[in-house]
């Protein structure tokens, strides 16, 4: 008998053994569906506060940027409860965003709102703070991950009012040179509504689009001043953002030409004190609202957290004509 007894034991302790064993053969499952678990928790504890934000921008020298890192600090404040919101600047460049979005990974931070530098580029390091339970908002910027809202101004809206307003100015009929730029969602986006609005005008022509300015005050410079050379009559410029229309009013002033205008989009406050020369032809622009942006990426984020989802994650905020005629009631950045 007490050698069986002995016999059952060790069974006993060999199945033991072979279970733990199992056991441990899906740690690695385990561990990434406890990963997971955790992210959707996060996302659905309406107890949980938001308590920090950071903020992963292109540049914070740009106007634009400084609107969004404010707007973000805005919000924040009017949620209360002493919310942290870190804004960093990563000069454009994906090895630095990818590390500052590790380390607010790595901070635990609530919620990452970023403006991505390069929309491919990023996705590893966004699939890694949605595993960690944070919240990741997309901003101006389309990625190709998944996040958990992306917010950007109506870029197909702002072509359309914008070359509405090229057409109604011009009655119908003239030649239009669309400044391109580098080749994004957004610009995309606002060339083909600049298109839809001008396609409806049989005697408006539309001499030149493929010449990419870069989105820069030189690049428009550069551009204007060889259309300037190859067109000689041009009724209206649509610059694809404002810096590349400031360019394109340097290359008028320069070329002594003052026969069309400009009409860029953003609202840049480079864009309005072109707008205030009256020696210029910089005519309109398509304003984009980065503050108000932010403060809806913020709202999404703290609705998120507390377990309320978006009824859409894809959000577009409209842009608003601003022209010299309401110039004046303009607030601007």
């Amino acid at each position: 008998m007490k050698r069986i007894s002995l016999i059952v034991g060790i069974l006993g302790f060999a199945v033991v053994g072979c279970t733990n064993g199992a056991q441990n053969g899906n740690t690695a499952t385990n561990t990434t569906n406890k990963a997971t678990n955790i992210s959707a928790e996060s996302l659905s504890t309406p107890n949980k506060k938001l308590q920090t934000i950071g903020v992963a921008l292109g540049d914070l020298g740009n106007p634009f940027y400084n609107a969004v890192q404010k707007g973000a600090e805005t919000e924040a404040q009017k949620i209360g409860g002493n919310i942290r919101v870190n804004a960093v600047s990563s000069a454009f460049d994906l090895n630095q965003q990818t590390n500052q979005i590790e380390n607010f990974t790595a901070a635990n931070t609530d919620l990452i709102i970023l403006s991505a530098v390069d929309k491919k580029g990023v996705k590893p390091v966004i699939d890694q703070a949605r595993l960690a339970g944070r919240v990741v908002i997309a901003l101006d910027s389309a990625v190709d991950a998944d996040v958990d809202a992306m917010i950007s101004s109506n870029n197909t809206q702002a072509g359309e009012v914008a070359c509405q307003y090229i057409a109604d100015r011009l009655k119908g009929q003239g030649s239009v040179v669309i400044l391109n730029g580098t080749p994004m969602d957004s610009i995309n986006q606002r060339v083909s509504g600049c298109e839809k609005s001008l396609s409806k005008y049989p005697n408006i022509k539309l001499i030149s689009k493929e010449q990419n300015a870069e989105g820069t005050r030189d690049g428009g410079l550069r551009v204007m001043s060889d259309l300037l050379t190859t067109f000689p009559k041009i009724d209206a410029v649509f610059a694809t953002n404002d810096q590349s229309g400031v360019g394109a009013d340097l290359a008028a002033k320069q070329a002594r030409r003052n026969e069309f205008f400009i009409v860029g989009v953003d609202g840049s406050p480079d864009a309005t004190k072109a707008m205030e020369d009256k020696d210029g032809v910089f005519a309109a622009t398509a304003a984009q609202n980065p503050a108000g942006m932010a403060q809806k990426a913020v709202q999404i984020g703290n609705d998120i957290i507390q377990g309320k989802k978006p009824e859409s994650s894809n959000i577009l905020i409209p842009v608003k004509l601003v022209t010299r005629e309401n110039l004046s009631s303009y607030q601007g950045w």
